[in-house]
């Protein structure tokens, strides 16, 4: 996790005492179920839960697995520390260390998700207001980044949404997939740990009893959240790189908030760089990297290997750190994002009427025109708005073989702006529901 792109809530997480609290939780909560069932007398149990206000001390928790090379023993020597020997003699009954290392995790990635859940919400509704706001703002519609056919700033900002509602879905469908856990003891046979453990447990902590388990829960949930979150991080970038096009200087339809005292270049004065959506674009990059390796865990050695766990160990903290940097920070540019309609005009005016050329095509072919020839027609004086920027309107009206089959009235009819955004408010109930 680097500080830059970090926030305290989702680093909080992932900081060492909160893993050891939640380890502590996992078998204070497993002693009460087994005290309940009679396993181990419930006076061991309460005096697990003498350590319930307890800091755990992270360096001493470090200096004991300096010694026994194993985490989870050092945690247990040292929650010993606190309860007494003989009171915890029992702690750990019957498990291993991956009922506590996984259960552990899924709890950290649901929380997290919760976080992430969170941002999105909050991204949705900056991405809904700007919509409305610029439901009919005009803009030129590219393919292969050329221009096309008119559309709207708020249908931008509107198709964003209706991607970001879905990811909101996979990322709710996938903190449902992870928030499992299993206490099910060594390879998952519940020999030495009764199943009620694993359910009381889970039920405490908020989870789902895992229905099978080996001596660790299975990865492929582990690999459906890592590919939501990848697939978020797309989304993201898709956002910026589009905010990223509209802000150069040739274009100039939108740009980021540019605060008192920014400075765009270290070298040229004048500069204002997209650099937040720029920094976006790498930080999706980052966050896919992490989708492949956690792919690549779902194939464990039999009832369990360690292959995967130094990959969690920095997967789990850097991709739901980075994601939930870079919600926050996109929906800070979508707040204040700078929309300049009047450019958007301008710039789709450039070729004076080139991008009514469909309905034009389209007005031939109803008239009795081939499409063939039709197409024809259309493009010889597309072409010259293209080489020459003459007005296209003012080339059909002078082409005789146009006027033969489309009256002027007709053709004038043709460049009628409001025609291209005439089911705005029909796409925005779609989206929006209202």
């Amino acid at each position: 996790m680097i500080p830059r792109y970090s926030r305290p809530e989702m680093t909080a997480i992932w900081e060492p005492a909160t893993k050891f609290r939640i380890w502590y939780e996992i078998e204070a909560h497993a002693c009460d179920a087994m005290a309940n069932l009679g396993v181990i007398p419930r006076a061991n149990a309460d005096a697990v839960w003498k350590a319930k206000d307890v800091n755990f001390d992270v360096a001493r928790i470090d200096e004991i697995e300096a010694e026994t090379r194993h985490d989870v023993i050092a945690f247990l020597t040292h929650l010993a520390e606190h309860v007494g020997s003989d009171e915890a003699r029992f702690v750990h009954q019957g498990m291993t260390s991956s009922d506590v290392l996984d259960t552990c995790f899924n709890i950290q990635l649901a929380r997290a998700a919760d976080i992430l859940i969170a941002d999105m919400e909050g991204l949705l509704a900056a991405l809904k207001r700007r919509a409305y706001e610029h439901k009919d703002t005009v803009r030129i519609g590219r393919s292969h980044g050329i221009h096309a056919e008119p559309t709207t700033m708020g249908l931008t900002f509107a198709r964003f949404y209706a991607e970001m509602d879905r990811n909101l879905t996979r990322l709710r469908t996938a903190r449902d997939e992870i928030a499992t856990g299993a206490i099910s003891g060594a390879v998952g046979t519940f020999a030495n740990v009764d199943p009620r453990v694993e359910e009381h447990v889970c039920a405490q902590l908020g989870l789902s009893p895992e229905p099978i388990s080996t001596q660790v829960i299975p990865r492929d949930r582990h690999a459906a959240f890592f590919a939501a979150l990848g697939v978020v991080a797309s989304s993201v970038e898709n956002v910026a790189v589009e905010i990223r096009h509209m802000q150069r200087t040739e274009v100039l339809e939108a740009a980021e908030f540019f605060s008192m005292g920014q400075k765009g270049s270290s070298a040229m004065p004048h500069k204002k760089n997209p650099v937040l959506t720029e920094n976006l674009t790498g930080l999706a990059r980052m966050v896919r990297s992490m989708v492949i390796p956690a792919m690549e865990n779902v194939a464990l050695w039999h009832e369990r290997d360690i292959s995967h766990s130094s990959v969690e160990r920095m997967i789990g903290p850097d991709a739901t750190v980075t994601l939930d940097f870079a919600l926050a920070r996109l929906t800070n540019v979508i707040d204040k994002l700078i929309v300049y309609p009047e450019n958007m005009i301008r710039n789709m005016d450039r070729f004076p009427g080139l991008v009514m050329s469909q309905r034009v095509l389209l007005a031939l072919t109803q008239a009795g025109v081939s499409r063939e020839d039709a197409y024809r027609l259309v493009q010889r004086n597309a072409l010259k708005v293209w080489e020459t920027g003459v007005d296209f309107k003012t080339e059909l009206l002078n082409d005789p073989e146009v006027t033969a089959a489309l009256s002027p009235a007709q053709i004038e009819e043709k460049f009628d702006l409001g025609y291209h955004t005439k089911h705005v408010d029909t796409i925005f109930a779609r989206v929006f529901g209202d």
